[in-house]
């Protein structure tokens, strides 16, 4: 291509401060090194998701934090996704790590492969493909196990350091976030954390399988292995929870609680789903008490889509003693959890799961496939369109618990 091997001029939204909005700015992006892959987004549109978490929960889940935004981009006829999940947004607003600016967010999208780097002979110019955050070399005693999604080589790649960066702005290096740096026209990653996709899939759509959908759809299946004719509990009905709500139908539970203190989330979450809602503000004890008293005992299996340590709680002791299984969804770093050690003496199980554990070269193309066959839903996590100069409106839209996905256009197509 015209631009292969040339530094690349493009839009891109920087973060360049804690606590501050994200600024649309003119970056540079470096041609791939050795081993490395540059993906195109262009003609950026975004998706924004929801945190569930209106003012007054019991459990301080934070008004003013969201949950997902997710650009779509397009060149040409080409269209191309990329996304900042809440995880981004903990980065920018919660975890206050100076050393991580500036920085250019975003690692749940998809894309169109621009050029290569040498040594690199999986993908070509034209592949469609989605970032990963979590790398996958398919070489270390971690990807070797099939009882891990984790690599060895992905420990080191959260943020990339100034040398590392292939992003400049106004002089400065830019660093790359979780190694992927999607919330740009164009960004460079190491060819371990890219999966190449059937070229019939939407990218749009798929975008979102980037990260919110398999975290949460994987956590029920792959980690938590929820069971036919179980009893399942899901806390927090963002994406991630949506996700999960739909992975434990896909298992085969027979009942799913669908519980958050926004009530306009339950007809959404019927959709994946749910069978009964509960709203933890329409009483006055706990909400283990609440479910413990609904299902003979408690849950089979509950899954905190949150990622609040108090929630956490209440979802393991939800969960029925003797085989109780409870998985940590939702990411924080910011506080510690307890609970009593009685509730694991007593035989229930406290999991966490990270993407859903799926290896990510792998299970990417295996759920891009799966949406295709009409076996998950994906387009149904779309609630609004606005402009991406109205990004700030959007995450306040967020803010206050009115969507799930909103679709920000950059241009007009």
């Amino acid at each position: 291509m015209a631009t292969a091997g040339k530094v690349i001029k493009c839009k891109a939204a920087v973060a360049w401060e804690p606590n501050k909005p994200l600024v649309m700015e003119e970056i540079e992006v470096a041609p791939p090194q050795a081993n490395e892959v540059r993906i195109k987004v262009r003609d950026v549109q975004l998706f924004i998701g929801l945190r569930s978490n209106p003012p007054g929960s019991p459990f301080r889940w934070k008004e003013s934090r969201c949950f997902h935004f997710v650009a779509v981009l397009s060149l040409g006829p080409q269209i191309v996704a990329t996304g900042v999940c809440h995880t981004d947004l903990y980065h920018l607003f919660e975890g206050m790590h100076k050393d991580g600016f500036p920085a250019v967010l975003g690692h749940e999208g998809a894309g169109v492969v621009e050029s290569v780097g040498t040594g690199v002979l999986e993908f070509q110019p034209g592949d469609k493909v989605i970032p990963l955050f979590i790398p996958q070399c398919r070489e270390c005693r971690f990807c070797m196990s099939p009882k891990t999604n984790q690599c060895v080589n992905a420990w080191n790649a959260d943020v990339m350091s100034d040398p590392e960066s292939r992003f400049t702005c106004k002089g400065k290096k830019v660093l790359q976030f979780m190694g992927t740096s999607t919330f740009s026209e164009y960004t460079v990653m190491n060819q371990m954390a890219v999966a190449k996709i059937d070229p019939a899939a939407p990218l749009d759509k798929v975008c979102l399988l980037g990260c919110g959908i398999c975290t949460g759809y994987g956590a029920a299946v792959n980690t938590a292995k929820v069971e036919p004719g179980s009893t399942c509990a899901v806390f927090g009905l963002g994406a991630v929870g949506l996700a999960a709500v739909m992975g434990c139908k896909a298992a085969g539970a027979k009942r799913i609680i669908a519980v958050d203190v926004n009530p306009e989330k339950f007809a959404k979450a019927e959709v994946f789903g749910a069978t009964d809602f509960v709203n933890p503000k329409d009483h006055s004890g706990p909400i283990s008490q609440v479910l413990s008293e609904m299902t003979d005992g408690g849950v089979d299996f509950s899954l905190e889509c949150v990622g609040n340590v108090g929630v956490m709680r209440s979802a393991l002791e939800s969960c029925v003693r003797g085989w109780g299984v409870s998985v940590l969804v939702g990411w924080t770093d910011m506080d510690d959890f307890a609970a009593r050690p009685i509730q694991l003496i007593a035989g229930r199980t406290w999991k966490g799961s990270l993407f859903g554990g799926f290896k990510s070269k792998d299970g990417v193309p295996q759920m891009v496939k799966a949406y295709l066959d009409k076996k998950i839903k994906v387009d149904e996590f779309i609630t609004h369109n606005m402009a991406l100069d109205q990004v700030n409106d959007a995450i306040e839209l967020m803010k206050r618990g009115k969507c799930i996905r909103t679709v920000l256009s950059v241009s007009p197509q």
